[in-house]
């Protein structure tokens, strides 16, 4: 590996001068300056990055903190992410916890061992106490989920809002027997979206009994295939469904095709989330459409300001952006056959 010895000896200068020529010194001159950058880049020097952040220099990485990468928002949104943090300097590095607290916890230690400037953290629904103390001690906010305990800067959709749309939909199309899958209420996401759904039910006038709620593993694909597998072998089978994750959408998509199931002659369906594929599945996916884009340019812009002012002390800040309801071939009117049951 080279180091600022090899460069001092190539160009006959000392340790300290070669140092202070790469971290732009102004004691140093400019020919000076340009004559060790451009021997560093010859000799393919790579600086230590730790040793500069021992000597108080700060990090330009941000870590990105998700439950499931396979989750094409998540993925999305860090590709975006990494964009808007590139153009201004900084790294993005991506930490997954399968929503396990314990996991959670184990990044956060590492992440603050190895001092990264920021945190973006979609947190599990219980984060340890000593999640919470790791992240009070660094710059932080929380993305598409808001915990209590790790304060006020958080980006969000309006799940409740965005549900409750869907939902609505589908009550004015006229069906009376409606499924939510979803996820589970300790999540504040899984939570907004099962109110949501539930407003729709009564503002349409239609009785308790009328809507039927799942919920399990948001990131399950399984979960979304044997759900609605339970609910097309009940009698008084749903004539629509609405669902509340990406994930649990592949999985009913999946076991529909594979079912046979038409749609919407025989179920209609509104999706979460709005993937390429969901636009020519069937006959087109009726969704929900996340405003990804930007989501992901708000938390950038607040990060790097926040990097960039150090204030002493943040103040709340919260931004929720609107779902939107992508109108497709998947949703129609009842009235045709019962969804066909499993053999």
């Amino acid at each position: 590996m080279i180091t600022t010895k090899d460069i001092a000896e190539r160009l006959g200068l000392s340790v300290s001068t070669v140092g202070r020529a790469l971290s732009d010194d102004s004691r140093i001159s400019e020919e000076t300056k340009f004559r060790v950058r451009q021997a560093a880049s010859e000799m393919g020097y790579v600086g230590n990055r730790a040793a500069r952040m021992m000597r108080g220099a700060s990090s330009n990485v941000v870590a990105l903190v998700i439950p499931d990468i396979r989750n094409s928002f998540y993925s999305t949104i860090a590709h975006e992410l990494s964009k808007n943090m590139e153009a201004e300097g900084y790294q993005l590095m991506l930490s997954e916890t399968d929503d396990d607290r314990m996991v959670e916890l184990r990044h956060l230690r590492e992440l603050s061992a190895t001092r990264v400037a920021g945190v973006i953290i979609v947190p599990t629904a219980r984060p340890h106490s000593d999640s919470v103390k790791l992240l009070r001690a660094m710059p932080h906010l929380q993305l598409l989920r808001r915990h209590p305990s790790l304060g006020a800067q958080w980006f969000g959709v309006d799940d409740r809002e965005a549900l409750r749309r869907a939902t609505a939909h589908l009550v004015e199309l006229g069906h009376t027997r409606i499924a939510y899958l979803g996820g589970p209420v300790e999540l504040p996401t899984g939570a907004e979206r099962l109110e949501g759904f539930r407003s729709a039910l009564q503002e349409g006038g239609l009785p308790d009994d009328a809507g039927r709620a799942e919920l399990g593993p948001p990131s399950s694909v399984d979960h979304g295939r044997q759900a609605v597998r339970r609910l097309l072998k009940e009698p008084d089978a749903p004539t629509a469904l609405v669902l509340g994750s990406i994930q649990l959408t592949l999985g009913v998509l999946e076991e529909l095709s594979q079912q046979g199931v038409k749609v919407p002659g025989e179920l209609s369906v509104v999706g979460f989330g709005d993937e390429p594929g969901f636009s020519w599945w069937g006959p087109g996916l009726t969704t929900v459409g996340l405003p990804i884009q930007e989501m992901a340019t708000g938390c950038a812009l607040w990060m790097m300001r926040r990097l960039k002012t150090k204030p002493t002390n943040d103040g709340p800040y919260t931004s929720v952006s609107p779902g939107s309801l992508v109108l497709r071939g998947s949703t129609a009117a009842p009235g045709g056959p019962a969804p066909s049951r499993p053999r």
